[in-house]
């Protein structure tokens, strides 16, 4: 009995890992369900003029961010150095979820207009990070060349009311 309960149950593992299926996008929505079409390569591959995701080895300094339900973050704007790896810590000092989301004004209002379709959607992105009321969360990221990036929180209604911040680079 105990050798054919190890059969069968070896027998349905590789049906049990293709029922998982794969996430290379990196957005999920509540239900499970994968979104369709939605390419986030130019946000998350490092090749955005938004940086990359950085290595928390190389870290020069932490910024504190604060997001609350006035649609803000404080500070709304700092200045990094090109080359310099940040991490970001943030908390939510807010009765709702807050995000941050770093990128181009372009890619940004591309994803909160995805959003706006699909309220549900949750990420797994290193340029993103959602933090729920009252907890804390951190996010490392390298600026490489000089100039202006963005960031945003994402959530439906959140950019519109204001939530956006900028990354002076230089």
């Amino acid at each position: 009995m105990k050798k054919t309960l190890s059969i069968l149950l070896l027998s349905t593992l590789p049906a049990l890992a293709l029922a998982a299926g794969s996430h290379g996008g990196g957005h999920e929505m509540k239900n499970g369900t994968m979104m369709q079409g939605h390419d986030m390569s130019s946000m998350n591959k490092g090749d955005s003029a938004a940086g990359q995701p950085g290595d928390a080895a190389k870290v020069t300094r932490t910024i504190e961010l604060v997001m609350d339900d006035t649609m803000r973050f404080t500070p709304g704007e700092f200045n990094v150095k090109p080359g310099e790896t940040v991490r970001f810590f943030m908390k939510n000092n807010g009765k709702i979820p807050h995000e941050m989301v770093i990128g181009s004004v372009a890619e940004l209002k591309e994803h909160a207009a995805m959003m706006q379709k699909m309220p549900g959607m949750q990420h797994a992105e290193p340029n993103m990070i959602t933090i729920n009321p009252g907890q804390k969360g951190g996010l490392v990221w390298q600026f490489p060349q000089a100039g202006t990036v963005d960031f945003a929180c994402l959530i439906p209604g959140h950019m519109e009311a204001g939530m956006v911040g900028k990354i002076k680079v230089g």
